[in-house]
């Protein structure tokens, strides 16, 4: 496997798609938490002097992992597109049917994508880690672990989404089109979720079954639903009421982890089973 990654990298580092999507990227998480951080520093606390909205920064240790996470959740996309990119230019180049006759199998061709999808998200996830920490020092309050785990709910959803998106290269295999439905599927799964969203509400103010906010248990928003901005008083009173359907993260975990099972392995049965 590691001289497969080996030759994956001499294909990439040179590529200017993977230069631009991921300089992108990191600028990105960078500058929407910066944006988030000034935000709240320069405009809301001064506009609430009473702290009704949020009593301490969302980057003070206590909340800074869950900040970060979830602000960079939104920039996943890119890696997604990269990854899309990387696999449809096998097929468009006719690279993947030259790596069958130099001796790889149909299983290290697939393999190799999906190590390099979890890198990846490996990678996204160290980045998001290290912003955390800097907006946790900028911020001036101790170091604290309390909510670390929200880096491993990104991690899920940096996954999730690198491997949908690996499903929909090997499925489609011609650039643009995977690309597209790609941006279909979320916009469309989006539309569902907010309807979804809807509906587990008026079930439990209407006829008081509660079976969570459905559109958490998407393929994608599984693990999106996992992570949200820290508490405030406003949420807070929203999230208490009893009208209210409640948030059943375990469902969102289990479900988030077998639709990933599913990309898996219908990424690997595809590739394995179809002619090349």
């Amino acid at each position: 496997m590691i001289q497969l990654l080996k030759i994956e990298w001499l294909k990439l580092k040179n590529y200017a798609a993977f230069i631009v999507l991921s300089l992108f990227f990191i600028l990105g998480i960078l500058g929407s938490n910066y944006a988030v951080f000034y935000l709240k520093k320069n405009f809301i606390d001064q506009a609430d002097p009473t702290k009704m909205i949020a009593s301490s920064s969302p980057y003070d240790f206590t909340y800074t992992w869950q900040t970060t996470s979830y602000v960079s959740g939104f920039l996943l996309v890119l890696p997604g597109l990269l990854m899309i990119l990387l696999v449809t230019n096998e097929f468009s180049f006719r690279t993947h049917r030259q790596n069958i006759i130099d001796g790889w199998s149909r299983k290290n061709f697939i393999d190799v994508k999906i190590v390099m999808a979890v890198i990846a998200a490996l990678i996204s996830t160290v980045l998001v880690f290290i912003t955390a920490m800097l907006f946790g020092f900028a911020s001036g309050s101790s170091f604290s672990l309390l909510g670390i785990e929200n880096i491993g709910y990104f991690f899920l959803k940096a996954i999730s989404f690198n491997m949908l998106a690996l499903l929909f290269a090997v499925l489609v295999r011609r650039t643009g089109f995977a690309i597209g439905l790609f941006f279909i599927y979320l916009g469309f799964e989006n539309i569902i979720w907010a309807i979804l969203q809807g509906l587990s509400m008026k079930f439990k103010i209407e006829y008081g079954f509660d079976i969570g906010y459905m559109g958490n248990y998407l393929p994608l928003n599984a693990s999106d639903g996992l992570l949200h901005f820290p508490k405030n008083a406003v949420v807070d009173m929203a999230k208490n009421s009893s009208k209210m359907p409640h948030d059943y993260m375990y469902v969102s975990l289990a479900l988030a982890l077998a639709y990933l099972v599913i990309f898996y392995a219908w990424s690997r049965n595809r590739i394995i089973k179809t002619d090349l």
